[in-house]
């Protein structure tokens, strides 16, 4: 199993802690392996951010991720410019009140979730990028979501620990149901395949 995953926004969304918690899942909670790059906008909020990861049950021989697998996309700016990147029958993941989808996705397999909605109803938007992180725990099954769940334990204090965790549940939660719906909803054009194409 070797897959290449792109996350990217906004600084302040949280997309390089997303990334962390994700190649920490597959290299230590379940002892595979994982690379990470990142990239920042010169602005401090506000700017591009993205990370790049390839996780792999063998060591990883290239870092960088050429052609992703998945794109998760927090925001417009990151969708139009990573979304051409994304290898034919990928999967997208994003932001759906802040990413529009146009024809650019067509090839893919795209998936949307209010994560920024669902942050702010647990009283805290910047868990936003933990929501998405159980989405995508959900949608892509790359990973368990026990690896998942102890590399946000490990990586949030822990005065924010139950608070993160919960977040990762309703990103989780989200991505079950969505799953199970197995169809597509006109509302935010996101197609939810069935579970064999997954």
């Amino acid at each position: 199993m070797l897959k290449e995953l792109r996350i990217a926004g906004f600084g302040g969304q949280g997309v390089i802690l997303a990334a962390h918690i994700i190649g920490r899942a597959a290299s230590i909670h379940e002892g595979g392996y994982a690379t990470m790059t990142q990239n920042y906008g010169p602005e401090a909020r506000g700017g591009a951010a993205s990370a790049a990861l390839v996780v792999s049950d063998q060591p990883v021989l290239y870092p960088y991720a050429v052609s992703p697998d998945i794109l998760v996309a927090l925001s417009q700016e990151a969708y139009s410019r990573f979304v051409g990147e994304v290898k034919e029958g990928g999967m997208l993941l994003v932001e759906e009140d802040l990413v529009p989808l146009d024809q650019k996705a067509q090839h893919l397999k795209v998936y949307g979730i209010p994560a920024t909605r669902i942050a702010e109803e647990l009283g805290k938007k910047m868990v936003l990028n933990v929501v998405m992180v159980g989405f995508f725990c959900a949608i892509t099954r790359v990973l368990s979501r026990e690896a998942v769940v102890a590399a946000v334990t490990d990586a949030v204090p822990e005065r924010f620990r139950q608070l993160n965790l919960s977040a990762f549940d309703r990103g989780f939660q989200y991505g079950v149901d969505l799953l199970a719906k197995g169809a597509v909803t006109e509302e935010n054009s996101v197609a939810v395949p069935q579970e064999s194409e997954v």
